[in-house]
């Protein structure tokens, strides 16, 4: 590490931002701690052999104090989506601890995010405690930077995935009157930026500043501009005065994988307007390269659409963290794409070089190897529907390449001996891969197929529950079939 570098204690590190902050922490050269509950959620995170890690809750004044040894800077970035009875006041206690441990360990300046919301207005239980404790760390004697934002867009920002879930899953959506609210998102690329300049403030900054995109829109509008980036019709949107912020957090539960604890705070905080009142963090924090982003360049990046200029296509690494718009594991499980999958394993007295003959072998006049009739019957359904169909079969009868066409699939990745993964060409409400691969298990080996779906819309959803059935007859006995004809091959 580079020693100009700061100490930098952060809080929150398993959470959505606190996990983007540290990469880029690391990155930049500081020495970073994080202080965790359970260790164990950072073992997969890619940043987390580079950070000194200490263990410990945030209401456990000994080990907070040991947290802030030596550290110039506190990213204060806890706090939980929750309400009710004692929630504010645990919220506040955990601040004033923070609080006092930066202060006795003579720590030069906390930086916090908070919610954007209007002066003097009356706000839910969630955005209330959220502005008590940026009230308590600006009091607490230790130079404080508070930002305060609203909507963060951004693959894994529980607001991002609430617009997703419903954008995606509803074509008509009835809502609460504040979908007509005015919001003001910002890209989670330049809540990372801010987050990072304000290492470099002036030392007695004491003060919160609002952070935006500039863009002010509707939550409906929100919607919308979603639904076109991720290609689907408008969404009609009714905006009902009946709708309680509790029966629309039921709700959202319902149709999204959205857990209601988590979506009950997100629903109430958008009870009011959310766009910046003020705009003096401009004149101390020059604009990123190439400006703020726009939201609906922040979708396009949560979508995976403006990687090096390119449209993500491949589901394989969708858990590689390449920017702070990318998923990372620490996510929760309902972030990102809605994805559908049939797994099937087998072991098989086959030698694996058996086995990746029958795999590359497959399609055209060798088949699936499993209901004919089935896999002859799609092909004509997606003929009729305007795609390739079956008829294009395979170039060579027992070797493929990348790159290739194979029946109506193309041949994505080619691990030759190991893995062959094929990219779905058939008119399909989503987008859908058929990845097959063997491992040496002992003296014989294992074969891993996997099929999977990423649905586009209701459309997408309902064709994948529509084929279910389907799917546990078809792909069981494809890969009981594969396996036996390797096995078949390697007595002879």
């Amino acid at each position: 590490m580079d020693p100009t570098g700061r100490t930098i204690l952060v809080t929150g590190a398993t959470g959505y931002l606190g996990g983007r902050l540290v990469s880029r922490l690391v990155e930049a050269g500081h020495q970073v701690r994080v202080i965790v509950r359970s260790p164990e959620k950072l073992r997969d995170v890619p940043w987390a052999a580079a950070v000194d890690v200490v263990k410990g809750d945030l209401q456990d004044a000994d080990a907070m104090n040991s947290a802030c040894r030596d550290v110039d800077t506190v990213y204060y970035l806890v706090h939980s989506m929750g309400s009710g009875r004692g929630f504010e006041k645990r919220e506040a206690e955990i601040a004033r601890m923070v609080a006092a441990a930066a202060e006795n360990a003579g720590v030069k300046r906390i930086i916090y995010l908070g919610g954007l919301h209007p002066k003097d207005a009356e706000l839910s239980t969630h955005m209330r405690s959220r502005e008590a404790v940026g009230n308590i760390l600006l009091t607490s004697g230790t130079p404080t930077i508070a930002y305060q934002a609203g909507v963060v867009i951004g693959s894994g920002s529980a607001s991002f995935e609430m617009i997703r879930h419903l954008a995606d899953v509803l074509p008509v959506m009835p809502a609460p009157k504040w979908v007509l609210n005015r919001i003001e998102p910002i890209a989670v690329r330049d809540v990372i930026y801010y987050l990072m300049a304000a290492l470099d403030l002036p030392a007695d900054l004491n003060r919160t500043f609002d952070i935006g995109s500039g863009d002010v829109l509707t939550y409906g509008e929100m919607m919308n501009r979603y639904a076109e980036a991720a290609g689907l019709p408008r969404r009609k949107i009714l905006a009902l005065p009946v709708l309680t912020p509790r029966l629309a957090g039921h709700w959202v539960n319902l149709v999204t994988p959205i857990p209601r604890v988590m979506a009950m705070p997100l629903i109430e905080s958008l009870q009011h307007d959310a766009i910046t009142a003020e705009s003096d963090i401009h004149q101390l924090v020059p604009a990123p390269d190439g400006g703020l982003t726009s939201y609906r360049s922040a979708v396009d990046l949560a979508l995976g659409k403006m990687r090096d200029g390119e449209v993500e296509t491949s589901w394989a690494g969708a858990s590689q963290a390449q920017t702070s718009a990318d998923p990372l594991p620490s996510d929760p499980q309902w972030a990102g794409h809605t994805v559908y999958k049939d797994v099937r394993t087998y072991r098989t007295s086959a030698s694996p070089a058996e086995m990746w003959k029958v795999i590359e072998g497959i399609g055209g006049n060798n088949g699936w190897y499993s209901w004919p009739v089935a896999w002859a019957a799609r092909g004509w359904l997606d003929k009729l529907a305007g795609g390739v169909g079956l008829r294009r079969g395979r170039r060579h009868a027992s070797e493929l390449m990348a790159g290739e066409a194979l029946d109506f699939w193309r041949v994505e990745e080619l691990v030759r001996g190991e893995r062959l993964r094929l990219r779905a060409e058939m008119k399909l409400p989503g987008r859908a891969w058929l990845e097959m691969s063997v491992k040496r298990d002992g003296t014989s080996s294992e074969y891993l197929q996997r099929a999977v779906f990423f649905p586009h819309g209701l459309s997408g959803r309902l064709y994948w529950l529509a084929v279910l059935p389907f799917h546990g007859v078809v792909f069981k006995s494809m890969a009981r079939n594969i396996a036996r004809q390797a096995e078949r091959a390697s007595q002879s």
